[in-house]
């Protein structure tokens, strides 16, 4: 028990440090689309959603319900992009709607099949909690429509960073700018593991 509030307590601090360095240095990502984090567990996914966000020059992330989360998977990513805290889903909808944003959410089983829908300019994409999905009705909120990507194994179930990262570059797909727009493409900072053999 003491080691894990240790361990919050110690996550809690480096979220304040990176909150800090977010709001000097971060700008609006360089496509309109928004990620919505719906309840998250603050300690995995979250920071791997702000790299690939960084990655695909997502707009900003909206983050409900989460007070702080572990900015470590980010791997810096969360002093690039702009996000908002939410208390609840309904403050966040608002938010969204009165920046006339279309709102889809990403659910097994929906009728609507990624690759095969037009996404608007505007698109907010909801990612629901990785165990117990959304935190609110979706009847009450008749405008938002639901989305589901296709899968061909048995599990039929996606890491949530996972998915986010597929719907963004469907949409990147579809209403993305030149890469001369964005920041020069490095090349890759990870080294091999093959070795030449001593025999030649």
């Amino acid at each position: 028990m003491r080691r894990r509030v240790h361990k919050r307590f110690d996550m809690e601090i480096r979220y304040e440090r990176a909150r800090r360095r977010n709001m000097s240095s971060a700008s609006y990502g360089l496509h309109k689309c928004i990620l919505v984090l719906d309840g998250l567990k603050p300690d995995f996914n979250i920071g791997k959603i702000f790299r690939s966000a960084d990655a695909f020059g997502v707009r900003e992330i909206h983050v409900i319900g989460v007070p702080a989360f572990d900015p470590d998977p980010a791997k810096g990513s969360v002093r690039w992009v702009k996000y908002q805290m939410h208390d609840d889903f309904a403050s966040c909808y608002l938010a969204l709607k009165e920046k006339e944003y279309s709102i889809i959410t990403l659910e097994p089983g929906s009728d609507q099949v990624l690759g095969k829908v037009e996404f608007m300019p505007k698109t907010a994409f909801v990612l629901g909690h990785e165990e117990f999905g959304l935190s609110f009705d979706r009847h009450q909120y008749p405008d938002i429509t639901s989305l589901s990507i296709p899968q061909w194994g048995h599990v039929q179930s996606l890491n949530v960073s996972i998915a986010g990262a597929i719907v963004v570059y469907e949409y990147v797909r579809q209403h993305g700018r030149p890469l001369s727009h964005g920041l020069p493409q490095k090349a890759s900072s990870v080294t091999t593991r093959y070795r030449k053999s001593s025999h030649g």
